[in-house]
């Protein structure tokens, strides 16, 4: 029997998490994929296309940890994994990543921190724009279950929000930190690359590769590279539509711009060494 293809992340008309929600209150990723945005990774589609160049996807058996619109599930389906296991908690989620990636794949709702999954049962283990919403111990548990999962000499690929410079003023960035959870309405902890590369190392990572893009999530450029034109005139029709997303993508939109220079999109992949 021949496989069902994937669909399209963009193509499902299942209900996006939240969507019970009101956008006064909805986490801002959320807000900005009812508004049509369909790739919310801080660094953009170029940065996690370069990330999952250097993880090395092509028959490896692959797990992504929360998986959300499925865009990222796409681009790993294409380029012909071994397996691909998505791990998400919100069913809603689970459902469209399902719908994305067909018979191609396995999707189970599950915790990140907490898989199921036989230990050192992945080649590639991806995780993108969900780390960063965690706490020190939840990012800790997140990594130490990926290296968990990882067979030794598999690669953990991360795309998270970063903070700039390493030494960065403390209070300047707590002040950081509380704007952006006052605007996005979660609880972000972006942090160093420093940090980042002590986080992975913490779990008994060894760190391979870097890289970092401006985040400019609500970009003109950035968006239309990433949605193509006709996605971006539909965001902007949808912005402009409804007063209530209107004012939640200008709150997210002002904060962004304030730390511009402070904040950027960073993507690592480490590797679990052999012995």
């Amino acid at each position: 029997m021949s496989k069902k293809p994937a669909a399209s992340a963009a193509s499902t008309d299942l209900p996006l998490p939240h969507a019970d929600r009101p956008i006064a209150s909805a986490p801002g990723h959320w807000v900005l994929a009812r508004a049509g945005k369909r790739v919310l990774r801080p660094g953009g589609a170029a940065l996690s296309a370069a990330m999952l160049n250097h993880a090395g996807l092509t028959g490896a058996d692959v797990v992504e940890l929360a998986p959300g619109l499925g865009r990222t599930a796409a681009e790993i389906i294409k380029d012909h994994p071994a397996s691909y296991t998505a791990i998400d908690r919100d069913p809603d989620a689970a459902r469209r990543v399902a719908a994305v990636v067909g018979d191609l794949g396995t999707v189970r709702q599950g915790e990140a921190a907490d898989t199921g999954l036989d230990e050192a049962s992945a080649d590639v283990v991806v995780g993108e724009a969900m780390l960063t919403m965690q706490g020190d111990k939840g990012k800790a548990a997140i990594v130490a279950e990926a290296a968990r999962v990882l067979r030794p000499g598999g690669r953990y690929a991360i795309h998270e929000l970063g903070v700039t410079p390493d030494d960065i003023d403390e209070e300047y960035y707590t002040q950081l930190r509380r704007d952006l959870a006052r605007s996005i309405h979660v609880n972000a902890r972006p942090m160093t690359a420093a940090a980042w590369k002590e986080l992975m190392e913490g779990a008994g990572l060894v760190v391979d590769w870097v890289d970092t893009a401006p985040m400019a999530l609500l970009k003109v450029g950035r968006n239309i590279r990433d949605e193509g034109l006709g996605g971006f005139l539909r965001i902007a029709r949808n912005v402009a539509a409804d007063k209530a997303l209107r004012h939640r993508v200008q709150e997210m939109a002002a904060t962004f711009k304030r730390y511009e220079k402070d904040m950027v999109g960073i993507a690592l992949v480490a590797h679990k060494p052999e012995s």
